[in-house]
């Protein structure tokens, strides 16, 4: 009597069991994730939405318009998989946040009652002292020169020479008054984008045409002194070109935030902040010193 009790009870409780589980399987789960919790401002990261749906429910997905503190970048097509027991769906949105904080991107609602899990997110900039001086920037260096490039080098000599004899000769035989002028001093790019910097602290203009006159002092600064000219190339294209000068890489990521600030300043995607100010000009300032120091090491 005792057997057969026990027998049944065991029945009714893997019953239980299967049914609970097979409840379990027939519910759509979903699921919200990043690839990671900490970024830069203006660096990209990936949001990655996913819904398992049994054969008994009908076939939806999330419809995300907006993330408060957040922009879309990309948002790629909704992939497809049917699974033995119903379809997965999922797809991936590139997304970046110009407000610096700590923020939370916000359960997505799937359907009624469904929803996924609240994401924490850290904004900030990368670690900056304007008060640090930079590492040297490396350029290319010359190392035993070839036979055929001293030649080269002799022969700019030799030609310079013969101008140079030409002229004199020119002068000499001018046979009226000469007017002494003043010699014309050489162009210096370091001291012209200290001036500009330093006119264009001075005016404070309005916040778009700032960080516009920023940016080109910088540009124009770079081209002087490196020949990367930029005035006609996005943002994108400049940092590929910047790349050749091998910055470290905590002064390129800084760079690379600030020209980007910039940019979305300019097209009134970004109201920034007078830090943002500060610390922009502060950049720009600090590796145009920095560029200057190291072409002025003595060899």
């Amino acid at each position: 009597m005792r057997n057969k009790f026990f027998y049944k009870t065991t029945i009714s409780i893997v019953a239980v069991f299967f049914a609970v589980y097979s409840a379990a399987q027939n519910k759509t789960t979903v699921k919200a994730t990043i690839d990671r919790s900490q970024i830069l401002i203006g660096e990209p990261v990936r949001l990655i939405l996913e819904a398992d749906i049994p054969e008994n429910e009908a076939i939806r997905f999330f419809q995300p318009d907006s993330i408060p503190h957040f922009e879309f970048l990309d948002i790629q097509k909704i992939d497809t998989s049917n699974t033995g027991n119903g379809t997965v769906l999922s797809q991936v949105i590139q997304i970046t946040s110009f407000d610096s904080g700590h923020w939370v991107i916000p359960s997505f609602i799937f359907g009624d009652s469904i929803i996924t899990d609240s994401i924490p997110v850290d904004v900030g900039f990368s670690p900056f002292d304007p008060g640090q001086p930079y590492h040297d920037v490396k350029d290319i260096i010359e190392v035993n020169p070839t036979e055929e490039k001293q030649k080269i080098r002799w022969w700019y000599i030799v030609a310079g020479a013969a101008l140079l004899l030409v002229l004199l000769i020119v002068l000499f035989r001018k046979k009226k008054r000469h007017v002494i002028q003043a010699v014309e001093q050489p162009h210096d790019p370091f001291k012209e984008a200290m001036d500009k910097l330093e006119k264009l602290q001075r005016d404070k203009p309005e916040t778009k045409q700032y960080y516009s006159r920023l940016v080109d002092v910088f540009r124009e600064y770079i081209a002087a002194k490196k020949g990367i000219h930029s005035l006609q190339t996005t943002t994108n294209d400049f940092m590929v070109q910047l790349k050749s000068l091998h910055f470290p890489k905590e002064q390129f990521d800084s760079l690379s935030q600030s020209l980007r600030l910039s940019d979305f300043v300019k097209f009134a995607k970004y109201i920034p902040s007078a830090q943002d100010d500060k610390n922009v000009f502060d950049i720009i300032k600090n590796i145009i010193t920095s560029i200057e120091n190291y072409l002025n090491l003595p060899a």
